[in-house]
């Protein structure tokens, strides 16, 4: 299956720069995964499309302020490194701008010595691994000195910090935020739990690779970014208990989407653990558990657009984009939302009271 597969003509102007003043009012294109079929919405709709004894699967990671920016000891040239992988010993997988000022042995002061970085080997794809010294708590470091790591495509300066956070963030150690949870408020998640939706915890570290564009032209060919997920047995407890009883795994996110299909078993029971995730995945790849899936809109030609094409079919996906870019529909982290999903699944023909008042309820909301 070639890349180009998965193109389609984005105008800049639709790529979000800054989020919404209310989260939850961004705009919910609902789409059939069975059929195609298209509803607009606004992302509080949401409501109308769960149901009591679903689950609702969120990522909980936290992003970390990734960038830094420092100096090279003794010519006092600038640096920016990113953050990207935690090793041990105070060691940090980074991306360094520019990477020719850094090579072994360089050492670099940020926050005029309030953190020292040394370069002691050169990775993959010319990322640098630096061992950081300081005094006190790292973290406690980071949070002064650092910057959110927006994306490349954001150009615009974001005014509070907490935006490119979910509402639900808990552990640190993410590069970037798993966007689709920027669309919920804690009001709305009350509101979900009050209707008898189950909401399960996973995290997954979300690595700059989900920016990384795709390089090879059969999309087989491609190799991904490897993150860190861990999966409580509580919390899997859930959502095997939900498959159990007839109700739905509903994803937020690509990443709680990799997340339970990487720590599934085949037959779809949710073990609990952690480890390292490299899954990819892409159209003809059968879904283990999740059923629905909550997603923004993604780049053209992406690991992400592959994915969710696996799950409602390619020509599905590029038709609902060109429809969400004729209605204008933000694109990208700060952009509006997608809901992937069956409209007709449980809602009986002959049943006529039954597919009225399910009509009716989300028409009237």
């Amino acid at each position: 299956m070639n890349v180009k597969d998965f193109n389609f003509e984005l105008p800049q102007e639709l790529i979000a720069q800054d989020p919404l003043e209310d989260r939850s009012s961004s705009r919910l294109l609902v789409l059939d995964k069975k059929t195609g079929e298209i509803e607009h919405r606004t992302f509080r709709d949401i409501l109308s499309y769960l149901r009591k004894g679903d689950c609702l699967v969120i990522n909980d990671t936290k992003v970390i302020p990734a960038r830094l920016f420092g100096v090279k000891e003794g010519t006092e040239a600038k640096i920016e490194i990113l953050l990207l992988k935690r090793r041990e010993n105070d060691i940090w997988e980074t991306l360094v701008k520019p990477g020719k000022k850094a090579k072994i042995g360089t050492v670099i002061t940020f926050g005029e010595g309030l953190l020292t970085g040394t370069v002691v080997d050169i990775v993959d794809e010319g990322n640098r691994l630096i061992q950081f010294s300081y005094e006190g708590i790292f973290e406690e470091i980071l949070d002064r000195l650092g910057q959110m790591p927006l994306p490349p495509y954001i150009t615009h300066q974001l005014k509070d910090q907490t935006r490119y956070q979910t509402v639900y963030a808990k552990h640190e150690g993410s590069a970037a935020a798993p966007t689709a949870g920027l669309h919920f408020t804690k009001e709305l998640l009350a509101e979900i739990e009050a209707m008898g939706v189950v909401i399960a915890h996973v995290t997954l570290h979300v690595g700059l690779g989900t920016f990384r564009p795709v390089k090879v032209d059969e999309i087989e060919d491609h190799h991904m970014h490897s993150e860190f997920y861990i999966v409580d047995e509580a919390e899997a407890k859930k959502v095997n208990d939900t498959k159990k009883n007839g109700g739905r795994i509903v994803c937020v996110g690509t990443t709680s989407c990799r997340t339970v299909e990487s720590a599934s078993s085949d037959d779809g029971v949710l073990k609990a653990g952690s480890g390292w995730t490299e899954i990819f995945i892409y159209p003809g790849y059968r879904f283990k558990t999740l059923d629905c899936l909550i997603t923004n809109f993604h780049l053209p030609e992406s690991t992400l657009v592959m994915l969710v094409s696996a799950l409602a079919g390619r020509e599905h996906v590029l038709n609902a984009y060109e429809e969400a870019i004729r209605e204008r529909y933000r694109f990208f982290s700060f952009g509006d939302a997608m809901f992937i999903t069956d409209l007709h699944e449980g809602v009986s023909s002959d049943d006529g009271d039954q597919t009225g008042k399910e009509t009716g309820e989300r028409t009237e909301r």
